[in-house]
């Protein structure tokens, strides 16, 4: 059956790559199924890393240094998984020559959905509330530099290549950190492509609510404007510290509701605004005014009014920089 799968697997591997890539790529490193066992104990409940719905992580040791192993564990119908993995390898392998994507090492086809192998990140993905761990907050200065390496790595994915890459589903679970907290973007399985000399492109809805673009979830239409209302809804969590609802409201209805009545200090994390307190506060305020107001023009429900990623980038990076520098 390893066999079986592993020839599958790689027959759809190498058409999709052949139609992604135009049959170039770089190399992708194969781990056999009894490596992976043996480097998770048979992927024993004592060796996983996180909670996520959509796949399986688990800690492990391959080629003397510690790895992230993720393999999709529902088995029916796998040709889903298959596919949803697969879209995961190719992108993952385009871009992990950026710094803030998390680095895919090999994969393995001999699991009836490909299991994929990435380089550890020690703090593990952001909690619900833009933290790390059990709910450990980050300083304001750490999230913002954060969010200005993530937006770089979103532009780079949206203009690297001959045909912009969608992500689609933007949340804080797919946002990794190293030890030094650095951020690193990981679970490419919903990601498709732009059409050649399209604007958008047309699909199911899938991904989580919460941080849905209000234009696809009512068309299916997805577009560069998809990615940045997900990543609106990730620089609003950071800045309130909450989680995507609010007694019972989006986070986003939360957050327009309390701006448009001027309680900024009601939406901001209480934390930040205990760490501001002091020198600079009326800077710092400004600072937090201007990401607030950023994340709104990013969250509009017409994807018109919402900025390019570029855009995006570059007004993080002043933001940042009207302070100082991380």
């Amino acid at each position: 059956m390893e066999e079986k799968y592993a020839l599958d697997n790689g027959s759809k591997l190498l058409e999709d790559l052949i139609a992604s890539c135009d049959g170039k790529s770089n190399p992708i490193r194969h781990y056999s199924a009894d490596e992976l066992v043996r480097a998770t104990n048979n992927f024993h409940p004592s060796c996983r890393i996180d909670d996520d719905p959509w796949s399986c992580s688990y800690k492990g040791f391959l080629d003397n240094r510690l790895v992230m192993i993720k393999r999709i564990e529902f088995s029916i119908p796998y040709e889903v998984w298959r596919d949803m993995a697969i879209r995961d390898i190719i992108i993952s392998t385009q871009m992990s020559t950026h710094k803030n994507v998390l680095k895919l090492l090999g994969c393995c086809l001999e699991f009836p959905v490909p299991a994929l192998v990435h380089e550890y990140a020690a703090k593990g993905v952001l909690n619900p509330t833009g933290g790390y761990g059990d709910y450990e907050s980050l300083p304001w200065k750490t999230r913002l530099c954060i969010a200005k390496q993530l937006a770089n790595a979103i532009t780079y994915l949206h203009t690297a290549f001959p045909r912009p890459i969608i992500h689609r589903h933007l949340r804080p679970t797919c946002i990794l950190l190293d030890d030094d907290y650095v951020p690193k973007i990981s679970d490419f399985s919903l990601a498709i492509t732009i059409p050649p000399e399209q604007s958008h492109v047309e699909d199911v809805v899938l991904g989580t609510f919460a941080y849905f673009d209000p234009e696809y979830l009512s068309s299916g239409r997805i577009t560069e404007k998809t990615d940045v209302y997900g990543f609106g809804v990730i620089l609003l969590v950071f800045l309130s510290g909450r989680e995507v609802y609010q007694r019972n409201l989006k986070l986003v209805s939360y957050v327009r509701l309390h701006a448009s009545d001027d309680q900024f200090l009601t939406i901001v994390d209480p934390k930040i605004l205990e760490e501001i307190k002091g020198e600079d506060e009326q800077a710092q305020q400004q600072q937090l005014h201007d990401f607030l107001a950023l994340a709104l023009l990013c969250t509009q429900d017409e994807s018109e009014r919402r900025p390019d990623m570029i855009d995006v980038a570059k007004q993080l990076v002043r933001i940042e920089k009207s302070i100082n520098p991380c």
